[in-house]
């Protein structure tokens, strides 16, 4: 890490000591539990320093990649070169009449917590997925019929020239699983939904209901990043997967999950590469058996090899 001294010291002047770390396990910060260190781990407390490190980086030419909470992700076995810029400090979330107004780090679920005590209805779908509020952006996460477009109504985002801006619903440029935080590298650092009054028992009892059908149908017990194909067009996921006799399947300690075969899980200390190898089968069994050819819901990022990388 010498290379990163003087980075490191640039950080330091605009975070403090207590926020920076060097050569971090990524398997501490994931829900699949997999992926090498980080280089270097920053938590910024504030949107002036999350755009500072950004600068910094890109005036230094070191690559950084803004983390979540980790729970659609998976860090390969080499760990991410660069910074690692993690939002979890900016986890406000507040309630202003019909809106639900949360910062990148909170939890989806808080939102929707959030949401629930104002007696607001429409992010019921949110309560279960596990993500952050920027994670869910970036991705248009969605569940049971809902999703983050019909939700939404402005992000506040550091865009691609360093500027903090705020941009409506339509300039989100949000599809399945697709965004224009994706597609031009924007930093997601607060939403606005906006929603309807409505009933809290209703609410509560719609959200209620969600959760009992996560927890029986998916394979919530083993570390996983949830679904891990996106939806092919007018068909589904798990059950090519089912049909192609591969609920079950196993490489090394990871397993295609018998509960619901659209979750690849950490069954016994896998790796990245073993769960990789293990996506990578499955799509090819697939695309054999069915011509369909499956892409990946959950992001992968990192260096296979940490001493090639370094």
């Amino acid at each position: 890490m010498a290379q990163y001294v003087e980075l490191n010291n640039k950080f330091k002047e605009v975070l403090g000591e207590q926020n920076l770390e060097v050569n971090v396990s990524m398997k501490e910060h994931t829900s699949f539990k997999v992926g090498g260190p980080a280089d270097i781990f920053v938590t910024p407390r504030s949107y002036e320093e999350v755009r500072e490190i950004i600068r910094i980086s890109k005036e230094n030419n070191v690559p950084y990649f803004i983390f979540g909470n980790g729970s659609n992700l998976i860090v390969k076995d080499g760990g991410i070169r660069g910074v690692v810029i993690n939002m979890n400090k900016l986890n406000k979330v507040s309630v202003e009449e019909d809106r639900v107004i949360a910062q990148s780090g909170a939890l989806l679920s808080a939102a929707a917590v959030a949401a629930l005590e104002g007696s607001l209805k429409g992010m019921e779908f949110a309560h279960g997925i596990p993500g952050s509020v920027g994670g869910a952006i970036t991705m248009n996460a969605g569940a049971y019929n809902g999703e983050i477009s019909q939700v939404i109504e402005s992000a506040l985002v550091i865009d691609d020239k360093g500027k903090i801006v705020r941009i409506d619903k339509e300039a989100l440029e949000l599809s399945y699983r697709m965004s224009a935080i994706l597609k031009y590298g924007y930093v997601v650092l607060e939403a606005t939904f906006k929603l309807e009054k409505g009933d809290y028992d209703t609410i509560k009892n719609r959200m209620d209901d969600l959760m009992r059908r996560r927890r029986e149908k998916q394979p919530l017990e083993y570390p996983s990043a949830g679904s891990t194909f996106k939806r092919p067009e007018g068909l589904f996921a798990a059950k090519l997967i089912e049909d192609s006799g591969l609920k079950g399947t196993k490489i090394g300690g990871a397993e295609v999950s018998e509960k619901h075969s659209g979750f690849i899980i950490n069954k016994k200390n896998a790796t990245a590469k073993e769960i990789l190898d293990l996506i990578a089968f499955v799509q090819q069994v697939v695309k054999e058996k069915y011509q369909v050819e499956l892409s990946t819901e959950v992001r992968i990022v990192g260096e296979d090899d940490y001493n090639k990388a370094n």
